[in-house]
């Protein structure tokens, strides 16, 4: 595996010239860790309440209490943690409603969607869109939830 020396040997990135950055793009840092996807995400809320009715009704996730009192959604092999805002734990203290921003990918078609957020009166405020995803390219449509996080529900493009 190549490093950050092999690429730019003078001292680092700020001295690679511009030609070389396609080279960095590709970079694989080897840190040891061996990270290779998400467990969970977690959501801030005002309402636990209000967050698993929106996401239960709008985009089917299963709601699970995992103990008393403390919730998750659940999709796929996926979770979102739903944290109660008045409640946050100090490692949380600095989370906020509201900041969460993320993408869901769906086998649908993307006009299905745009359909079934409409028939739940939801919003949308950007798309159908092209965006880059992850490994490849999508149709996206993006609205927010009841405490305006951004969420972006996508197709992959083949």
């Amino acid at each position: 595996m190549r490093d950050l020396a092999d690429i730019c040997p003078n001292g680092g990135i700020e001295l690679c010239t511009l030609g070389r950055f396609a080279e960095l793009q590709s970079l694989r840092y080897n840190s040891g860790m061996n990270i290779y996807g998400f467990d969970h995400i977690v959501l801030c809320v005002r309402s636990v309440e209000a967050t698993l009715e929106f996401y239960q009704r709008v985009l089917g996730l299963e709601a699970r209490e995992e103990r008393a009192g403390k919730w998750s959604l659940h999709f796929g092999s996926n979770k979102i943690s739903v944290q109660d805002a008045s409640a946050l734990p100090s490692l949380a203290e600095t989370t906020v409603p509201g900041s969460g921003n993320f993408c869901v990918l769906t086998d649908l078609p993307i006009e299905d969607v745009i359909t079934q957020l409409r028939s739940n009166d939801v919003e949308i405020v950007e798309g159908p869109a092209e965006k880059a995803g992850a490994v490849g390219k999508l149709m996206s449509v993006y609205f927010r939830d009841p405490d305006a996080n951004l969420v972006e529900v996508s197709s992959r493009i083949s």
